[in-house]
């Protein structure tokens, strides 16, 4: 996908002219454009017309807005919803949970001498797609928003869709040159919904129809659903209430899945907008409370909305201006993922409250313990967002339970669960590395003895068996339950259960006793620094037993009933941590056998395809998808690690960097695939290695950026 060249778009104007002064805007030259004050955010990613004009092509391209509280707005580049998750409005009613798709979308049609255009595109059963806007696409741009153009005989329109930060809101702006003497009309279609993200809408007798108006029309309300949220609307058109159901929708992105991709929407009518010559539409809308007056002019806070936003995404790349765009495009993708976290009481938020959580992924996931404190680094270190970092860390601190931090919030609000063995030793990680940049004392010592606490908890035994065993390694024993990041589960059959002593838990287990030792030091804590000490010897002599002399790499988990000799990425993390079991040869020897088996474009296997079990291609039903999510998918987010331990190894630093520069770099061109402006969460294990599962990822982003800054820059 290229992202050069320009996308056509009318003259901007920042305000309405009356008909006696009413001219053609002069556009900019090139010679203009020079002089302009350069941008701080990267260029636009602008899929080339070809691939929009191409339906197979261009659906399987999407766009995301987020919101910071867990919302988002999300659909293809062509407008079209593939996923049950798409939609314009679905608002974090518990932030960053409870999620509610409440404005479903729109559907334009513009108006000239000519006669009526449709702009939209839908999917519709069996294999429909009506009607086909995408035919008067001329271009479609990531702008820092996604930004859509039409041009049709008469008039070109474009419209812009961004959600503010901090509010469960979106604003769609739409402006219309007219092309020639007659007047045109723009007429949008409202869908609305009010269902939970996950599910979908069927034609229903609850479905409130109501529409609640004042201002003259201008601000409209619906509740779809008896004590479920509101949903307002601000707007500068006119409304005409054409109250109607639209049937048989098709999600085929869930086709694929093997889920259900049936879906009904609800349109409460349409609104006009006369445009004599150049005109403009916007609407706000939301889901309360948001703070908006109910006088709230649409087309004012449209545009006071649009330049904050602006002035905040240009503020996060600022400092990666020198960059290049691929890897300032991560940065600013990592602001998506760090959100607000409600407290019991379901306190609003307030505006300069740093996050306190992150969310796994976009759309579907929450925020997971395991993959916040992962990401933490590449999210709020390298991008030097230590507020946010620090409150990250407190969340987890505050949450620990008999020495575990909660894996997963669910989504409904209940409470959390424990039940991962790795993600407390990633917490002793991302502490470490957060007072390695800040030298934070105050969070040192507010965190020291929960930390201690934990050791102590891992070494008497705590949930599910894990416990430190006698030859000094982490072990955990617990049947029908998978707790390792390799967490896949189909019904009763546990796909990797990784029973005993996995290779990377006790990695991480080392480097927790690596950094609470060095805490214990630095607060002058001796006793507890020989506690510490005298467990990471024992786990270093332990360790020895993890070493596959045949194959010179490293079995990935030492079970009762003897060594898994499965070769994984695991064994990566224990060269890669800043305190790591595996140095000099047998590392260099660990990592030529990941490389030559495992280590592809786009990240590293799960698995190795010589193995028996290997799944080289991830799709279908659950089970089958599941089936493969650690048979041999690739992972993005290991290249992170993979990268660390190459450069640990490496006899030459400036070698290393450079191919750190060449291992990344197909990474980072990523961002003009699938989920645009960022990166994935898995890929087929065989080529073309086809980007699949969560198209917005927290640890992809993360530990491709994290990587570039720490080894490629």
């Amino acid at each position: 996908m290229r992202t050069d060249g320009p996308l056509p778009m009318p003259p901007r104007k920042t305000t309405p002219r009356s008909k006696a002064t009413r001219q053609r805007a002069p556009r900019r030259t090139a010679k203009a454009a020079e002089t302009a004050a350069p941008s701080p955010l990267p260029a636009p990613l602008r899929p080339p017309r070809a691939v929009l004009a191409d339906p197979a092509q261009a659906l399987a391209l999407e766009w995301l807005e987020a919101n910071g509280l867990g919302g988002y707005a999300s659909a293809t580049v062509l407008g079209a919803h593939t996923r049950r998750y798409h939609g314009l409005l679905i608002a974090a009613t518990k932030p960053p949970t409870q999620r509610t798709v409440l404005f479903h979308r729109i559907d334009e049609v513009v108006t000239t001498a000519a006669g009526s255009f449709e702009l939209a595109t839908n999917l519709y059963h069996p294999d429909v797609v009506h009607p086909q806007g995408y035919r008067h696409l001329a271009g479609f741009a990531l702008d820092p928003f996604p930004t859509w153009v039409w041009e049709v005989p008469g008039a070109l329109v474009t419209k812009t869709v961004f959600m503010p930060r901090g509010r469960n809101a979106v604003v769609v702006r739409y402006r219309v040159e007219r092309v020639g003497d007659a007047p045109v009309k723009l007429t949008a279609r409202l869908f609305v919904n009010g269902r939970d993200h996950h599910q979908e809408t069927h034609a229903n007798d609850a479905f409130q129809r109501e529409v609640a108006q004042s201002r003259e029309g201008r601000l409209l309300r619906m509740t779809p659903y008896a004590g479920g949220p509101s949903l307002w609307l601000a707007h500068d058109g006119a409304f005409a209430a054409d109250p109607a159901w639209y049937f048989n929708y098709r999600h085929s992105a869930e086709s694929a899945r093997g889920l259900n991709d049936h879906e009904d929407a609800y349109t409460p009518g349409v609104l006009h907008c006369e445009v004599p010559d150049e005109g403009s539409l916007a609407l706000v809308a939301w889901s309360e409370p948001c703070g908006f007056d109910a006088d709230v002019d649409a087309g004012a806070l449209a545009a006071e909305l649009e330049a904050a936003e602006r002035t905040r995404r240009a503020a996060l790349a600022e400092p990666w201006r020198s960059e290049p765009a691929e890897v300032a495009r991560l940065a600013c993708a990592a602001d998506q993922f760090l959100v607000w976290r409600a407290g019991p009481e379901a306190a609003e938020p307030q505006p300069d409250d740093p996050p306190a959580t992150a969310i796994a992924g976009y759309p579907w996931f929450t925020d997971w313990g395991r993959d916040t404190l992962i990401s933490l680094p590449g999210l709020a270190l390298v991008t030097e967002r230590y507020d946010s970092a620090r409150r990250i860390l407190r969340t987890f601190v505050d949450h620990l339970d008999r020495g575990m931090v909660p894996n997963y919030f669910p989504d409904a609000g209940q409470n959390p669960e424990y039940n991962t063995i790795d993600a407390t030793l990633w917490l002793f990680h991302a502490v470490h590395r957060y007072l390695a940049r800040t030298r934070d004392r105050d969070f040192a010592r507010a965190v020291y003895e929960p930390l201690v606490e934990t050791m102590r908890w891992h070494v008497r035994g705590t949930r599910y068996g894990i416990r430190v065993d006698d030859d000094g390694l982490l072990t955990w024993d617990a049947p029908g339950v998978q707790l390792t990041w390799m967490d896949a589960r189909v019904g009763d059959w546990v796909v990797t259960p990784r029973r005993g002593k996995p290779v990377e838990v006790n990695a991480l287990w080392f480097n927790a006793l690596g950094a609470l030792g060095a805490l214990a030091k630095e607060l002058g804590d001796q006793a507890v620094a020989r506690e510490v000490g005298a467990l990471a010897a024992r786990c270093r002599d332990g360790f020895a037993a993890f070493w596959n002399a045949e194959h010179d790499c490293l079995y990935d988990v030492l079970t009762p009933d003897g060594p898994d000799a499965s070769l994984r990425p695991n064994q990566v993390f224990a060269a890669s941590l800043p305190f790591p079991l595996l140095t000099g040869e047998r590392a260099r020897a660990m990592l030529t056998q990941v490389e030559r088996e495992l280590l592809t474009p786009v990240g590293l296997r799960s698995l190795a395809p010589s193995d028996p079990a290997y799944r080289s291609r991830y799709g279908g039903p659950m089970a089958q998808r599941d089936g493969a999510y650690h048979q041999g998918t690739v992972w993005a987010w290991l290249i992170g690690p993979y990268v660390d331990a190459m450069v640990a190894c490496a006899p030459r630093k400036a070698a290393a960097r450079e191919r750190a520069r060449e291992i990344l770099a197909p990474l980072l061109a990523q961002v003009a695939q699938a989920g645009l402006g960022s990166i994935g969460e898995i890929f087929d294990g065989d080529p073309p290695h086809t980007p699949n599962g969560c198209p917005w990822q927290a640890w992809s982003v993360a530990e491709v950026l994290r990587a570039w800054v720490e080894h490629a820059r």
